[in-house]
């Protein structure tokens, strides 16, 4: 006697994988990346803290290295509120500039705590080439 089991087709192995739902997964995402992207704000620089706070004689000129690696400049001696985007190859003409005016002015250099430390020390060895003296680096005191 036959059972119902042996009536049955073998069932064949399927080779294929079907792409569609991971398309639309990746469009939905696509999207939300497209509409989020807009609202994040590149220009804040978000310093490491460190114990105690320093203080300076002179207002500094302050490079701000963001944490896509983009360069900012403010010179607070001459009453800049506003950072402005400057290129890695008109930064040191600048600084010099700025100092031939002022020449014990400090220069201070404003890492965002997600920038890589290669980008700082690039900064900090072109301000060194061009042969621009006080240079630190900017810290937020850390609060207790």
């Amino acid at each position: 006697m036959a059972t119902g089991s042996s009536l049955r087709k073998p069932r064949r192995l399927m080779n294929q994988i079907n792409v569609v739902p991971y398309i639309d997964v990746m469009l939905v995402l696509l999207v939300i990346f497209m509409v989020t992207a807009p609202l994040i704000n590149p220009g804040q620089v978000e310093l490491p803290q460190v114990g105690q706070g320093l203080s300076t004689v002179e207002d500094p000129i302050e490079i701000s290295v963001t944490a896509e690696a983009n360069l900012l400049i403010r010179d607070r001696a001459e009453g800049e509120t506003e950072e402005r985007g400057i290129s890695r190859a008109e930064l040191a003409r600048i600084v010099k500039a700025k100092q031939v005016k002022r020449p014990s002015q400090p220069v201070v250099i404003a890492g965002d705590k997600a920038v890589r430390y290669e980008e700082v020390l690039k900064v900090m060895d072109m301000l060194q080439q061009a042969r621009v003296k006080r240079v630190g680096l900017l810290a937020q005191p850390r609060s207790n």
